[in-house]
């Protein structure tokens, strides 16, 4: 790493970052003539950081603030390395951080940690997850009392109505497309196919597949900094938030997956149509935990307003052939590419929970040999089917109960993220929907 840094003379200033529960970066600034603590084990943070609520409080009832006297764990850089942000006016690189004990073991409240956990069941048993991540965003203009469409880049012109996989649409924004992608180049996110969406202002950029799903689900966390922080600088804020417009279609983070044995051979293809009897065993894995699941697919109040009938999201725990009505879709293509969509998570959800909850519950799936159900015909919001937590505090409950979700995740996150809920649904359910609004479109 400091190879990187004298290859990047320029550079002045650095962020030693950690995505929390919640998925928002936490960490520090710090000069780069201070570099020298970066790699001296010189870095520390209160185990507290990654267990703050949105709007980074501490958790009232948390046993990591004064129980333990509020102490530090050990920040140590993870294998991505520096990351530049371009989009600053001062030449700065962050660096993504892992949580550790002050014995060098794994914090278990570090979402990253979790994700790592699952990929090394997957390892034991001589397995390889190939993971990519769709990122559907909105651009908004913030400038004035509400939120609202953004205009035209050099006019004065709003779109009235969502122009789906328009060209005009893309063309209009290609300063801030463009600058996007320059960010993703630097960053080393494989930034492929950009589209227009069925919101007004609202896009969709697909990261490119890859078989460390930690490095796909750093992908997706860099992205939305990247976004977020090219956005301000075409004077719109980038926003992940799940439902922006009570009357526009949400934002979704779908993910899609397959599997390969040790000799690189994807395990969901036998050579059919249809799939392998692996592929079914795993859907069935995360047929079975998706309900105990939604807390972590739809992490906030906001995030149950996109999973409605009719929305272009899922509702039901079921799953078909190239069908976009239900939760788990296996695209069409050659039997080589045989994958799973797994089409429930907002843009909202934090991308290390999200693939930690999803390849888990496909390897329970595939452990346990479990049959799914059939395969849906038609449309699925038309069928009778067990439905995907419809409140907040339905999912909430779900999760901590759960035996499933006690087999994916360790027992601290499960604890520290149901604090953390909790609190959230309390203090953010007692202010009005404008200040609601107004804080999810900001952090998120």
């Amino acid at each position: 790493m400091q190879d990187w840094l004298d290859r990047h003379a320029n550079i002045t200033a650095l962020r030693l970052a950690i995505a929390d529960l919640n998925g928002q970066a936490r960490g520090k600034r710090l000069p780069r003539r201070f570099s020298d603590k970066v790699f001296s084990g010189g870095t520390r943070l209160p185990f507290s950081t990654l267990n703050v609520d949105l709007l980074g409080q501490d958790i009232d009832d948390s046993p990591l603030v004064f129980d333990s006297g509020d102490a530090d764990g050990l920040l140590v850089p993870t294998e991505r390395g520096f990351v530049p942000m371009p989009w600053l006016d001062t030449p700065t690189a962050i660096l993504p951080m892992g949580m550790f004990n002050t014995d060098n073991t794994a914090f278990d409240g570090d979402p990253r940690h979790v994700l790592r956990r699952v990929l090394e069941r997957y390892k034991q048993q001589h397995l390889t997850p190939v993971s990519a991540i769709e990122m559907e965003f909105y651009l908004i203009d913030a400038s004035g009392p509400e939120p609202q469409i953004p205009c035209v880049p050099g006019t004065t012109y709003r779109h009235a109505v969502a122009d789906t996989l328009s060209i005009s649409a893309l063309d209009d924004f290609d300063g801030f497309l463009t600058d996007l992608y320059a960010a993703c180049d630097a960053m080393d996110i494989p930034a492929d196919a950009a589209i227009s969406e069925s919101g007004i202002g609202q896009f969709e950029i697909n990261l490119l597949h890859c078989d460390d799903a930690l490095r796909t689900a750093d992908n997706a966390w860099l992205f939305k900094i990247a976004a977020k922080g090219v956005a301000r600088r075409h004077g719109f804020i980038a926003s992940f938030m799940a439902k922006p417009y009570p009357d526009s279609a949400g934002s979704g983070m779908h993910s899609h997956f397959s599997v390969l044995d040790a000799t690189g051979k994807n395990i969901f293809d036998d050579g059919s149509a249809t799939g392998s009897e692996t592929l079914r065993h795993a859907l069935a894995g995360c047929l079975s935990a998706m309900a105990d699941s939604s807390l972590i697919f739809a992490p906030f109040d906001n995030s149950f307003e996109r999973l409605v009938p009719g929305a272009h999201a899922p509702t039901s725990l079921c799953w078909a052939y190239d069908n976009r009505t239900t939760a788990l879709r296996i695209p069409a293509g050659p039997p080589n590419a045989r994958r799973i969509e797994h089409r429930v998570a907002g843009a909202d959800a934090n991308p290390y929970l999200m693939l930690a909850a999803i390849l888990g519950a496909a390897l329970n799936g595939i452990e346990d040999q479990i049959p799914p159900p059939p395969a849906t015909i038609g449309n699925a919001y038309d069928r009778t089917a067990p439905q995907i937590a419809q409140t907040l505090e339905q999912a909430i409950t779900d999760f901590e109960r759960s035996n499933h979700i006690k087999r994916l995740f360790p027992a601290m996150m499960i604890d520290n993220f149901t604090r953390t809920k909790h609190q959230e649904r309390r203090i953010l359910t007692d202010l009005d929907s404008q200040m609601r609004r107004a804080i999810y479109l900001k952090a998120l």
